[in-house]
């Protein structure tokens, strides 16, 4: 077993850090304010109040945070950034959502200290990781990975190698858009049956026979006609990773229109005071019911 510090105790990364402490290696988590890291109270996890609290001798050091602004202060603070205190013997492991400009630059700055770094972002939300059914999608140096998966695996259906730590983060993003797009789409359409008065639970069992509609989107569009939206995945979470995506098309001259068309789709979401729900909440944009009731 070995001693992980895990930084980023929001949803999925309070989730992550108590598998690992299940399985019997020594964790320590910190996050920036200490309300999240309540839920780990009654467990065998270690609360650190201090960032190099949570890190010191650590082997392997997991983030899990927002975004890259939240990232970038973990791992590269000048005052208190980890990069600069690890030793050359620990792991770095990140798995938070990030753009390919900063994962870039973030890269450069652990290749330049001599430190071992990781992308490791994951496809799952909070049951998946309850669980230890995340996918990851890695990337770095082969050796690396090979001795970090036995410590990924407890939080792993999949784990899979998909070239640099550039490849990782946007491995990651692609994943994301192909399922927010797919979600809005299939929004769109349940809005559509709706002013057209077509029975939409009809219209979806044969949609859902096809070959076209994906399982996700199935599962997606009997939660929007449900109206079950319990945040799992918010859509204020989906709008960011889509600004995510466009500021790394952007960074490498993609020509990305209908993922921007998206991304507005859940921005718009947001400002219509549904950001909380779950990503299949997106639908309410386009039910008139849920419209007058908002």
């Amino acid at each position: 077993m070995h001693k992980i510090a895990f930084l980023g105790m929001g949803a999925m990364g309070a989730r992550m850090a108590k598998k690992l402490s299940d399985v019997g290696h020594s964790v320590t988590v910190w996050n920036r304010s200490p309300e999240p890291t309540k839920v780990l109270e009654q467990t065998s996890v270690v609360i650190a109040s201090r960032l190099r609290d949570a890190t010191e001798n650590a082997a392997f050091i997991f983030s899990m945070v927002r975004d890259d602004e939240a990232s970038q202060a973990i791992w590269l603070d000048e005052q208190n950034g980890v990069l600069s205190t690890m030793s050359k013997d620990t792991i770095a492991i990140e798995c938070s959502t990030l753009s390919i400009p900063f994962v870039q630059t973030l890269s450069a700055q652990f290749k330049q200290a001599d430190r071992k770094l990781l992308t490791a972002p994951v496809a799952g939300s909070r049951p998946q990781a309850e669980a230890g059914q995340l996918i990851f999608m890695i990337g770095g140096d082969i050796n690396i990975v090979d001795h970090a998966s036995p410590v990924i695996e407890p939080m792993a259906a999949a784990i899979h190698h998909v070239g640099d730590q550039v490849a990782g983060a946007a491995t990651k993003l692609m994943v994301n858009a192909l399922f927010g797009t797919q979600l809005g789409v299939m929004a769109e359409l349940i809005g559509f049956a709706k002013h057209a008065g077509i029975n939409i639970e009809k219209a979806l069992q044969a949609i859902s026979a096809t070959p076209v509609c994906s399982p996700a989107a199935k599962a997606a569009a009997d939660a929007m006609v449900a109206e079950a939206w319990s945040p799992a995945f918010p859509i204020e979470l989906v709008a960011k990773d889509f600004h995510l995506l466009n500021h790394s098309s952007t960074a490498v001259s993609a020509h990305t229109p209908i993922i921007s068309a998206t991304g507005n789709v859940y921005v718009e979401g947001v400002k219509q005071g549904y950001g909380h729900d779950n990503i299949t909440g997106i639908v309410q944009l386009y039910t008139e019911q849920s419209r007058q009731n908002k």
